[in-house]
């Protein structure tokens, strides 16, 4: 088997895909449009998609799962900063001396994800 997608529960499946498309780089699927209940985010080959699906009850609790994130055209630091920009928040800063560490950000529904350095 081959993982095709992550799946993530929002409230609101085209702007929160709209988020991750900019973080990531990756388009939103032409077909995907406003108020529409599912919204795909497309990655390149091999890698899965994220997929957006509405779902009536507000997330409540930590995550059990978060996607950690390694940057390869920018320093953690400008992704960090990049994410923020963008809408993300700031949950937990884990960074060290001499560039070590991580970055727990919210997205802009409270989904956690981190950014790590290169």
């Amino acid at each position: 088997m081959r993982l095709r997608h992550v799946t993530v529960d929002c409230a609101d499946p085209y702007q929160l895909a709209t988020f991750w498309s900019r973080l990531t780089g990756w388009p939103v699927s032409t077909i995907d449009q406003p108020g529409d209940d599912e919204v795909l985010v497309e990655a390149p080959d091999p890698v899965p998609g994220l997929l957006f699906v509405r779902v009536a009850e507000p997330r409540t609790v930590k995550n059990r799962v978060h996607l950690d994130w390694k940057p390869d055209a920018r320093s953690r630091d400008a992704e960090v900063d990049r994410a923020v920009d963008l809408g993300a928040t700031i949950h937990e800063d884990h960074r060290g001396p001499e560039d070590r560490g991580w970055v727990t950000l919210r997205d802009p529904e409270g989904n956690e994800f981190c950014i790590e350095r290169q």
